[in-house]
């Protein structure tokens, strides 16, 4: 009897280990995962404890080394240039509302939180391709206790009230990895994925408008220091509006037939933070600087709002708010299983050829312990990012030209499967495809020559140093010289921010894409077209559906119920698999409404799709 690992080293598909009499005569076709050897190992698995961790650990460890060599390749640097700036920035600007509502966060605690999690799933995840960090839900869900706690009467210490509910969500999340809940996400598809997508897009144009209304003077800010002026609030405008400019016209450019190919890589590399720093000099310049535009608070370089201790005594808090802080971890749980997870996910989609094997369960036990640090210190609960998340797979994109046969021949290229299509990347490392130049990491369109046109992804940079080197940066900023820096960002420079992410994120969601097929001319449609093959109306009726969740979400969030806003986000998945099926929609046209959100490869950690 012989163990064997079962692996494709060109396709990147990695299997639990399982025990056959002669591994020579298995089969290495996709097909052996519906075995019966595989199926009994499915129906153990889900009464074994722990064995989603275990078997996560045992497919990603053989990776392990080759994480850190493969980032020797220059797609790394740009992805650490870009994510740094879309995580760090958007991070503190949500928090402001936080800071300045509760005067127990700062600056330096979220920065701490981005450290944290990124130095954590960097190092021993098994998804460091997925950035995590501060987001809107949480900081919505923080502020939301904040004001529920604060109309009791005798309310308790509000950090060490938080500890708790963070302690609760930390050991929910442990019970979920231990007992394999995560297997749950293979009902998760691209109509829960899109759904939630939307609303994060909404939130970041939302908050870009909060960042601008903010900066004008009201009785309830004229305390601050600076005082907010009129002056300063139009400048703000102007710097919002000439960072989301400026943003679009780089990426726009990055896109098009203009210039030298690596002209075009430059500006979809670098485009994004570049606006970001002449947007943010525009501010000293002139009678600019004579308006005072309103910038980011800081405090001291590692030191907490308020100078306080770092370490949160939560278990000094009173027994009775020990239980009452049960429900909202209970809510956190929620949050994160759905938002870290689809963070996760998206990130590993199906247009990404990746080939190292994912692990949800594993990585979500990771996910209760910076949650329970978090408590810890008294710092926002870090979790996956959207869109930040599947931005990074992006960046690290490495894109090739199909084989000449593929091109002359467009049915046999259109019948190769996912798992074919990853053939296309030789070997296991990733310093394999340096040998020459990558081409941008952008999608080609009609009419830019058959050099562009036919570009199509075929490999990622799938490593740890990328992620690692953002967070690392996070803590550079700590120190007073970069703290200071950071102080000079005008909160104006950080709604465009908001503005663009947004926008970028909703331009390319599933949800648009249906609205402006149904709103486009019919002429103009390319005939490939797959939703020419659904009725227009059943394209709105599912889009109708998509929204109504959206708009439930974002309604619940605007009131004092915004603590249960994660559970109408989780009932997206049985909303879709238990009330969309009954709508009048054939199986023909659910498949091209609706589809997995990552390929057979990447669920495989998750017990596969359905």
């Amino acid at each position: 009897m012989a163990t064997r690992r079962a692996e494709k080293e060109k396709g990147g598909f990695q299997d639990v280990a399982v025990t056959v009499p002669n591994p020579a005569a298995v089969s290495r076709s996709p097909s052996v995962t519906l075995g019966p050897t595989q199926g009994v190992w499915s129906k153990l698995r889900r009464f074994r404890l722990g064995t989603g961790i275990y078997n996560d650990i045992r497919s990603r460890a053989p990776y392990y080394a080759s994480d850190w060599t493969d980032a020797w390749n220059y797609r790394v640097i740009p992805a650490i240039v870009l994510i740094f700036f879309a995580n760090v920035l958007p991070g503190v600007a949500f928090s402001l509302d936080l800071i300045e509502t509760t005067q127990q966060y700062g600056v330096s605690e979220v920065l701490l939180s981005s450290f944290m999690a990124s130095f954590i799933f960097s190092i021993f995840g098994a998804q460091p391709l997925c950035i995590a960090g501060v987001t809107g839900p949480i900081t919505v869900l923080n502020k939301t206790i904040f004001n529920i706690i604060e109309r009791q009467p005798n309310p308790p210490d509000y950090l060490q009230f938080v500890g708790w509910v963070y302690l609760w969500g930390a050991i929910l999340h442990w019970i979920t990895a231990i007992l394999n809940w995560c297997d749950f996400l293979k009902y998760v598809t691209l109509f829960s994925c899109d759904t939630f997508g939307f609303y994060v897009s909404w939130v970041y144009l939302q908050y870009g408008v909060q960042v601008i209304t903010r900066q004008f003077p009201t009785p309830d800010n004229s305390t601050e220091s600076p005082v907010p002026t009129l002056d300063g609030a139009f400048v703000g405008i102007i710097l919002a509006f000439l960072m989301l400019v400026t943003s679009y016209l780089f990426r726009t450019a990055s896109r098009s037939a203009l210039f030298h190919k690596h002209v075009r890589r430059f500006l979809a590399d670098y485009g994004m933070p570049i606006s970001l720093v002449a947007a943010s000099a525009m501010a000293y310049w002139g009678r600019f600087n004579h308006a005072n535009p309103t910038t980011l608070p800081t405090g001291r370089a590692f030191m907490p709002a308020g100078d306080r201790e770092w370490l949160v005594r939560f278990w000094e808090l009173d027994r009775k708010w020990v239980g009452i802080a049960f429900p909202f971890g209970f809510a956190l749980w929620v949050l994160f299983f759905f938002d870290h997870n689809v963070s996760s996910l998206m990130a590993q989609g199906t247009e990404f050829p990746l080939r190292k094997p994912p692990g949800f369960h594993y990585d979500f036990f990771l996910l209760g312990i910076t949650t329970f640090i978090a408590g810890l210190l008294g710092i926002p609960a870090p979790n996956g990012l959207i869109p930040q998340a599947p931005i990074h797979t992006t960046s690290l994109l490495v894109m090739g030209k199909t084989p000449k046969k593929d091109v002359e021949d467009p049915p046999t290229s259109a019948r190769r499967s996912t798992d074919e299509a990853h053939k296309h990347s030789s070997g296991l490392h990733m310093p394999h495809i340096n040998d020459e130049p990558e081409p941008d990491p952008t999608q080609a369109r009609d009419g830019e020559g058959d050099a562009r046109r036919h570009e199509v992804p075929v490999a990622v940079v799938e490593q740890r140093v990328s992620n690692l080197a953002q967070g690392a940066l996070c803590l550079v900023l700590l120190t007073g010289p970069f703290l200071h820096v950071l102080g000079l960002i005008p909160r104006g420079v950080l709604a465009g921010l908001f503005w663009y992410m947004g926008a970028d994120a909703l331009e390319g969601n599933g949800i648009t894409r249906k609205i402006v097929y149904f709103l486009r001319d019919k002429a103009l449609t390319p005939a490939d077209e797959p939703l020419c093959k659904v009725r227009k109306l059943r394209v709105l009726l599912f889009v109708a559906v998509q929204l109504a969740g959206f708009g439930a979400t974002m309604a619940v969030t605007q009131t004092i119920a915004a603590i249960g806003f994660p559970v109408i986000i989780l009932l997206l998945v049985p909303i879709r698999m238990l009330l969309v099926p009954r709508l009048p929609f054939t199986a023909e046209e659910l498949a091209i409404l609706d589809g997995p959100t990552a390929s057979p490869f990447t669920m495989e950690s998750v017990g596969g799709t359905l």
